[in-house]
Order: C-alpha cells, then structure tokens, then sequence
C-alpha cells in the first residue's frame, strides 16, 4: 500500500506540469539559447526547418513562429515527420506535401513514402534545423527523422542544426542490445541500445561522430554531416521532465503527458504484439496490459507480477473497455503499472515479464513473438524467449551491450 500511494504520488506530481503557468522556468531549451544568441549560427542563411508541435518555448512559442518573425531568419521550408508539423495526422496515416496555413510556407513531408529529404526537397536551403520533443526510446520515430536528415545533408553538403530539448526520462538509462542485421527498420533504424540516455541533441553528436547515419550503419560506415547542437542551459542528467520547469506538450497523441515517457518503453514492445492491449485508444496509454483472452482474473496477474518483486513498480488489477484501436467496445481486464520509484524501475523488462507471467496462466494463448523483433532489435532475443516464456533466458543478451554504449556515448554528453 505504501509502495503504491508513493506511485500515485509521482504520477500526480508529474502531472502537475501540464499546467500552472507561473511555473518557474530552470532549463532553458536550445531554441531559447538560440534566440538570445541573436540566431547567430542561422544569419545570413536560407533555413528550413524539422518540427511538430512539441517545437516551442517556455511561452509556448512555436518554433515556426519564433524563427519566421525573427527579422535575420530567412525561415524558407518546414519539414513534417511523422504526425505532421502541426500535429494534425493521425499515427500511421499518409502526410502530403502541402503549405503550412500561419505562414505559407511549403511543408514536406518526412513521414510515408518519403523518410529521407530528397535533393529537391533540400535544394533551397543552406541549413536545415531540428527541433523536437524526443521521448528517450529507440522506436519513438522522430531520432530516426532526425539521422536520415542528417545523413541526406551530409550528402548536399548542407548544415545541420539541432536545438536540443530535455530527455523526459533522464540522461542515466540504458536499456536493450543494440539492433542487429535483418532488424533495421524506421523503429529500429541505428545500432543502438532500446533506451539510450541521451538527448537528442547528444544522440546526433554520437551518430555524427561515429559516422552511423545510415541505416544500420557500424561505426565509421557512413559520411559525416556540418553538424551544430544548440546545447540546453540547466538541464541535468539526473533529471527528470517535471523538474525542468518545462510544460509538456504531447509528442504524440498517445504521449499526452511527460510520464508516459516512462511507460513507453514498459509496454511499447508488447504492444506489438495482436493479443494484446496495452491501453492505446483508452485514457491510460501504455500503462495497461490486457491480454484477448478475457478469462485470465486480473487479481491473479496482478499478484503474480507483484511477487517478482520488481524495483520501483507495483501492478494493480483493472478492467477497462477502449474507445477505439485494439478492443474497442470490448470490456478487457488486466494490469495497470504503476512507477514508485522511477530511478529505480527497470522500463523495457516490464514488456517480457508480462507477457511471461500471462503465459503460465495461459499457454494456450498463441504468442506470435515474430511480430516484435523489429521492435526488440533481435531475432536471438524473440527465438529464444519464445523456447520458454522467461525473461531469465534472455536478460544477459538484452543487456549485453549497455555498458559499452555507456561508455561510448559518454564521449558526446554536454551535461
């Protein structure tokens, strides 16, 4: 019971930074440090820019808005990635290449057909700018945005220009192998680890600076890009997005808050999988698990989960029926989890335990593991785990690489 008023207790504080407008302000973002620089690095160029919604300031400026009015800005094309510039399209659906509406200016899609700008997308621009929200989590598409343009700027010779944000889960996780040959995908696109502990800002240093920007490329494999990050002010490692003093603003529609930062990684993989509903398209985004087989008592799971003892993390039995996307109109019962100690909960083995503990109570529930390893990185990982549904089989290779990109990756930290 402790354990989970200490939960209830963090998911409330967490919240709580969705609003308050008097809120103080202790990290400054790069688009800020950018403007009190005079947009120096940007002067005298053509510039195009990557962004979504999640683009503002501490006002809740626009990006857009901020570089379009800046009198020695020549903000001359935006860049959508998945879910548009301004957020208006659904995950998944189709982005066509249109004008933005506020400034008339052409918007490209990066989403679809066409993942890496293509020369003619880029041929009137000097320097092309990223700026959004990234949620710390390997398959969250905008870093794989973010390497394929850099990777198309390294071939035009074109500059490119991070404004770097807060990673909402931290600087200090690391979870997961790197992705392994016949896994490269867009939710897999670079040999790195599930959760990486970087901004995004230090993510592109690490690709740039190890030349990985290809997709799946090794170290030393690809070119290098005219690379500048515009690095925060007051951001910390050990921090977390609710003590940033930053408002959150959905990366996605189903990342509504910056807590569900810390249940992406928990449920993403599983979710992949057709059996299984982990809350998308009902209040609670992947902080639910709620197999099709209605017959499994959700107490019982619950307990089950409960008794492995898992750092930082208590489940609760539910019953919930989605409003849409897997279930819809069906009353499923399951698990939520919740996070009592975010530091010390482990995110992705939530994923494998779950669906270990589903299937000794329900063997007969058929399990295509298939379906998650692009999202796990690993054909090994999925093989082997589907021998006897046991995270114990396959933790040591999941985490076989995490300290060696610890130490890699620390050669690119700018906090």
């Amino acid at each position: 019971m402790k354990n989970l008023f200490k939960g209830s207790l963090f998911l409330i504080l967490l919240l709580l930074s969705v609003s308050c407008k008097s809120q103080e302000t202790f990290v400054k973002t790069g688009i800020e440090v950018l403007r009190e620089s005079g947009f120096a690095c940007l002067e005298g160029k053509r510039v195009g820019l990557i962004t979504n919604p999640t683009g503002v300031d501490s006002e809740l400026r626009s990006t857009i808005d901020i570089l379009h009015e800046a009198p020695n800005v020549n903000l001359v094309a935006l860049y959508g990635p998945e879910h548009g510039v301004r957020g208006e399209v659904h995950a998944g659906d189709h982005i066509s290449t249109q004008n933005d509406t506020s400034t008339g200016l052409p918007v490209y899609s990066l989403y679809g057909s066409t993942l890496k700008p293509t020369p003619e997308m880029l041929q009137n621009i000097d320097v092309l700018v990223y700026d959004i929200q990234d949620i710390g989590s390997r398959s969250f598409t905008y870093i794989s945005t973010m390497g394929l343009a850099m990777e198309a700027c390294a071939e035009l010779g074109i500059e490119f220009v991070v404004l770097d944000r807060p990673n909402p889960i931290g600087g200090l996780k690391v979870e997961g192998c790197y992705v392994e040959d016949g896994c490269f995908t867009f939710v897999s696109q670079f040999r790195i680890p599930y959760v990486y502990g970087l901004t995004c800002g230090e993510l592109a240093l690490l690709l740039n600076g190890e030349r990985m920007l290809g997709s799946g490329a090794r170290p030393g494999e690809s070119a290098q890009c005219k690379l500048h990050v515009v690095p925060m002010e007051g951001w910390k490692r050990d921090m977390f997005y609710d003590q940033t003093g930053l408002q959150w603003i959905a990366s996605s529609p189903h990342i509504p808050h910056a807590v569900t930062s810390f249940f992406y990684p928990m449920s993403g993989i599983a979710g992949d999988l057709a059996v299984m509903s982990i809350g998308v398209g009902y209040t609670l985004p992947f902080q639910l698990f709620a197999p099709a087989d209605t017959t499994i008592q959700p107490l019982e799971l619950a307990r089950n989960l409960n008794s492995l003892d898992l750092p930082g993390l208590h489940f609760r039995p539910v019953y919930f029926r989605p409003f849409y996307s897997r279930g819809q109109g069906t009353t499923l019962s399951g698990v939520q989890v919740h996070i009592t100690d975010p530091a010390a909960a482990p995110l992705t083995d939530v994923n494998f335990y779950v669906i270990q503990e589903i299937h000794k109570l329900a063997p007969y529930i058929a399990f295509d593991l298939n379906m998650i390893t692009r999202v796990v990185g690993s054909p090994f990982i999925t093989a082997k785990f589907a021998e006897r549904f046991l995270f114990e089989d396959i933790r040591d290779y999941w985490y076989k690489d995490a300290e060696d990109f610890r130490r890699l990756s620390a050669r690119y930290y700018l906090y």
